[in-house]
């Protein structure tokens, strides 16, 4: 019997523990990879009191772009011509509201479909947005950075290169920290960015380290590693020995980047 109490007990305080209110600060999620569509959403919570008191759902692109909700507010998302319930920025907006109010993604039921009728005037599917909330949580506070302002930077390079590509930087802070950046190039003539061109086999570079948008996610992880432009070696020519596996130009990227950034300090 007292083995029996004795068990019991330690499963009652691992529970416990299990179940422990979050800690107070930023918390941050985004998906692995980018849609058919070209987004990658992002979650960003922030927690007092054990408690989240705000959210943030967004997401950024391999289009070139600004960030999704960045956007949808300039009319450029387009869906506002076909949902009743508003553009995608205002419906994320009431999804963001929710979770504050009832504080657990599980007390939001979403359909089969990804959807949910739990949240008046929300026509867009929430399932991505929820799933990164507890991977979030699960991943623990960002550590505080250095940058002054939280959000999503964008830049555009404003003159074109010898190839009609002109370098683009997305790139997301939360607590002063960089969390995630995405490399890019529109063309002078519009069609798929640069990125979207190299997944879809029709830039081929065909180079030993891999196609450009390999080296592209490359470029962007070694900025949120080192979390300043200026710690990263470009040479003369553009090119750089400070990221491995990377044999493309970078110094456009990380001169676009450094322009982003100027907003966030």
């Amino acid at each position: 019997m007292k083995k029996i109490l004795a068990i019991a007990l330690i499963l009652a305080v691992a529970g416990a523990a299990f179940a422990q209110a979050p800690k107070d600060g930023f918390y941050f999620a985004e998906q692995t990879e980018f849609s058919k569509s070209g987004w990658r959403y992002q979650a960003v919570l922030e927690v007092k009191g054990g408690k989240i008191v705000s959210a943030n759902w967004n997401g950024v692109n391999n289009l070139g772009l600004a960030d999704k909700k960045t956007v949808a507010k300039a009319g450029q998302y387009g869906m506002a011509k076909v949902a009743k319930q508003g553009e995608w920025d205002v419906q994320a907006a009431r999804v963001e509201a929710e979770l504050v109010k009832v504080g657990d993604v599980s007390k939001i039921a979403v359909k089969a479909d990804g959807k949910t009728d739990a949240i008046s005037g929300v026509s867009i599917t929430v399932k991505e947005f929820l799933d990164l909330v507890p991977k979030a949580l699960a991943a623990g506070p960002v550590a505080k950075g250095s940058y002054k302002k939280d959000g999503w930077f964008y830049a555009k390079d404003a003159a074109f290169d010898r190839s009609g590509y002109a370098a683009t930087a997305l790139i997301t802070i939360v607590n002063g920290r960089i969390v995630g950046a995405v490399s890019n190039a529109v063309h002078k003539d519009g069609g798929d960015s640069k990125y979207v061109r190299a997944v879809k086999g029709t830039y081929k570079m065909n180079a030993k380290q891999g196609e450009w948008n390999v080296q592209s996610e490359k470029m962007a992880a070694a900025l949120v590693k080192a979390q300043e432009v200026s710690k990263i070696a470009v040479k003369a020519d553009g090119k750089t020995d400070a990221i491995s596996g990377v044999s493309v130009t970078v110094g456009e990227f990380f001169k676009i980047a450094a322009e982003a950034l100027k907003a966030a300090q």
